[in-house]
C-alpha cells in the first residue's frame, strides 16, 4: 500500500506531500489541473522512463519518493536480497531523481539501485492503468501479455522462451556454418598452396637469426683471421705474450713467497688469471683452426635467407609470424574438413530442440486456452457489474510464427449488442466501452487465479468517455476493489467521486508569479462542495450541493 508520496520540482509541481489511505482514494480537479501528474510520478517510482522535460524550470533536479507499506514482504525478498536491500518495519522507501540532462537515479531503502530493479518489484507493489493503456488494449502483443499475466504460469513461459532461444541460436549457427563453408571452399585451394609452400621450407624457430650470423662470419673470414691471429700472438705465441709474462711473474712471486709469506695472497690472486689466459689462448687456437673461406656455403646461406625473406613478405614479418600463419591455415583446413560432421550434429540438435519447443509451446497453448475460457467468463461477469450486462467477450486463437512467446496469436473480440458477432476491440468498442473493458480486464488480471491482488491499484481516468449509469457502475466496481486493495483513481465523474473513502482535490495556483499544483485532502464539507462543482460547473448552486449530498449518501 502506498502510504505517502512526495513530489518535488516535477513539471509544474514545486512540492507536494500527500498521504494516502486504505480503501478508495479519488483525485478530482478541473481539466488541466495536474491530476495525472500524481499517476505519472508514481510511474517513475515503478521504473518508468524519465526525461529532461520533467524537471521544473530552474530546478536542479526533480525528485519523487514513495513510502510503501509491505505487510507480507516474502515475495519481495528475492529481488531485494540480490540488491542487498532490507525492509525496515514492513516499509519500503523508493526514490527517483531526474536531472536536467535527462539522466536519472533510483534508490530503494536509501540505497542506489537500477531502474530495472524498480520495474522488477513494481508488480509486487502496485499496478497502474494510465490513459495510454487503453490504446495498448487494442494491440495483439499487449493482449497476449494480459492473457499470460492472467494465466500466471511464468515457468511455462520461461521454458518456452529458453527452448526457442536455443533453437534459434542453433539455426543461426547452422546458417553461419553454411555461409562460412561457401566462403572457405573458395579459399581452400589458396590455403593448400600456402600450406605446401611453408611446410616445404621446413622452417626452424630462430633459423634466420643463426643464418644471418653465419653469413656475417663467412663474408668476413679474412678480417676475422687477421684479428684472431693478432690476439692469439698477444696472448700466447709471441715472446712478449701475456701468458708467458704472467707465468714469469707467478714463478717470481712464488719464490718471494717462500721468504715473505705476506705475498701468498697475491700469488693466489694471480693463478686464476694465468688459467684464464691459457683457456682464452686455447679457444682462439681452436677458432682459428675452424676459420676457412667457403664460397659454396656462403651461397647456400644466401639462398636460404632469400627463401625465408620471400616467405616473410607473404606471410609475416618474422619466423614466429610465418609459423603462426601456418597454424591458422591448418586450422581453417581442418575446420573445412570437419564442417560436414559439425553440420550433421547441428541439424540433429536443431531437430531435437524443435521437438522440445513444439511440445513446450503446445503445453503453453493449452494453458492459455484454459486461461482464456476462464478469463472470458470473468470479464463478462465484471462487465455485468459495469452496466454492460449483455456484452460477449471472446479470445480468438490463431497460429503464429515461432517466437520466444510460443506459436500463438490471439485477439480480444467483443460484442456489446445482442445478436452481433464478436469483433476485434478496435473495430467495435466505443471509448466508454473500451474504458470499462479495460477496467474489467485489469480487475480480472490483478485478481488472477488465487484471488491475490497488488497492494495498490492505480487508475488514471478509467471512466473516460462514460457517464450516468455506466459511471456509477465503474465507481461501484472501484469501491468493491478497494475492499481488498488500496485503490487510487483520477476521475472527472461525480458519480465515481461519490464512492470515495478519501477524496483529494487537485488545483493549479499562482504563487510568486509561478504556477504550482497543490493537492488537498478534503473534509466531508469540502468534499460535498467539490462534487457539487463537478455537477454544476463554475457556478456552485444550492441544488448542486443538495445533489452532491444525495449522491454521496446513495454511494455509501
Amino acid at each position: 500500500m502506498l502510504v505517502e508520496l512526495v513530489v518535488e520540482n516535477y513539471a509544474v509541481v514545486e512540492r507536494l506531500r500527500v498521504r494516502f489511505h486504505r480503501g478508495l482514494n479519488l483525485l478530482t480537479g478541473e481539466t488541466g489541473s495536474g491530476k495525472s501528474l500524481v499517476v505519472d510520478a508514481l510511474g517513475l517510482l515503478f521504473g518508468g522512463r524519465g526525461s529532461a522535460e520533467m524537471v521544473r524550470t530552474g530546478a536542479e533536479r526533480a525528485r519523487i519518493s514513495g513510502l510503501f507499506e509491505v505487510p507480507d514482504p516474502a515475495a519481495l525478498r528475492t529481488a531485494l536480497d540480490a540488491a542487498g536491500i532490507e525492509l525496515e518495519d514492513g516499509e519500503l522507501l523508493l526514490e527517483r531523481e531526474i536531472l536536467p540532462n535527462g539522466k536519472s537515479r533510483a534508490f530503494a531503502a536509501s540505497r542506489p539501485v537500477t531502474a530495472s530493479l524498480l520495474r522488477e518489484i513494481a508488480p509486487l507493489l502496485g499496478d497502474i492503468h494510465g490513459q495510454h493503456d487503453q490504446q495498448a488494449l487494442f494491440a495483439a502483443d499487449s493482449q497476449l501479455d494480459m492473457l499470460d499475466a492472467f494465466a500466471g504460469d511464468a515457468a511455462a513461459l520461461e521454458e518456452t522462451a529458453r527452448l526457442y532461444r536455443e533453437w534459434h541460436a542453433c539455426a543461426r549457427e547452422l546458417e553461419a556454418l553454411d555461409q562460412a563453408e561457401r566462403d572457405k571452399l573458395r579459399l581452400a585451394d589458396l590455403w593448400k598452396f600456402q600450406l605446401r609452400e611453408i611446410e616445404s621450407a621446413d622452417l626452424k624457430p630462430g633459423e634466420d637469426t643463426a643464418l644471418m650470423q653465419e653469413r656475417l662470419v663467412l663474408q668476413n673470414v679474412s678480417k676475422l683471421e687477421e684479428h684472431a691471429n693478432v690476439a692469439y700472438n698477444a696472448l700466447y705465441d709471441s715472446p712478449e705474450a701475456a701468458t708467458g709474462q704472467v707465468r714469469l711473474a707467478l714463478r717470481r712471486l712464488e719464490e718471494l713467497g717462500r721468504i715473505d709469506a705476506s705475498l701468498h695472497e697475491t700469488v693466489e690472486a694471480l693463478k686464476p688469471a694465468a688459467i684464464a689466459l691459457e683457456e682464452a689462448s686455447h679457444t682462439l687456437r681452436g677458432y682459428l683452426s675452424k676459420l676457412e673461406a667457403d664460397p659454396a656455403r656462403l651461397e647456400q646461406v644466401e639462398s636460404r635467407l632469400a627463401a625465408i625473406e620471400k616467405l616473410k613478405r607473404k606471410y609475416g614479418a618474422s619466423l614466429p609470424e610465418i609459423l603462426g600463419f601456418l597454424e591458422e591455415v591448418r586450422t581453417q583446413l581442418d575446420a573445412l574438413e570437419s564442417a560436414n560432421e559439425r553440420r550433421a550434429k547441428l541439424i540433429q540438435e536443431q531437430q531435437r530442440l524443435a521437438t522440445l519447443f513444439q511440445t513446450a509451446a503446445a503445453k503453453l497453448s493449452g494453458q492459455r486456452s484454459d486461461a482464456a475460457r476462464k478469463l472470458e467468463r470473468n470479464v463478462e461477469k465484471e462487465l455485468k457489474s459495469l452496466a454492460m450486462e449483455r456484452t460477449v467477450f471472446r479470445i480468438q486463437f490463431a497460429a503464429a510464427e515461432w517466437s520466444a512467446r510460443g506459436c500463438d496469436a490471439i485477439s480480444f473480440l467483443v460484442s456489446p449488442n445482442v445478436g452481433e458477432e464478436p469483433k476485434p476491440l478496435d473495430k467495435i468498442a466505443s471509448g466508454g466501452e473500451a474504458s470499462r473493458i479495460a477496467l474489467a480486464l485489469k480487475t480480472c488480471i490483478a485478481t488472477g487465479k488465487t484471488g491475490a491482488v497488488p497492494r495498490s491499484l492505480v487508475f488514471d481516468e478509467v471512466d473516460a468517455g462514460i457517464g450516468g449509469r455506466a459511471g456509477e457502475a465503474v465507481g461501484r466496481r472501484l469501491k468493491q476493489l478497494s475492499l481488498h486493495s488500496q485503490v487510487l483513481c483520477v476521475t472527472h465523474l461525480p458519480q465515481v467521486a461519490g464512492f470515495a473513502d478519501h477524496h483529494y482535490a487537485v488545483e493549479k495556483r499562482e504563487v510568486n508569479g509561478r504556477t504550482v499544483v497543490v493537492i488537498d485532502e478534503l473534509s466531508p464539507a469540502d468534499r460535498t462542495r467539490e462534487i457539487g462543482r463537478m455537477l454544476s460547473g463554475e457556478q456552485l448552486t444550492t441544488e448542486a450541493l443538495k445533489n452532491a449530498e444525495q449522491l454521496i449518501r446513495h454511494s455509501s
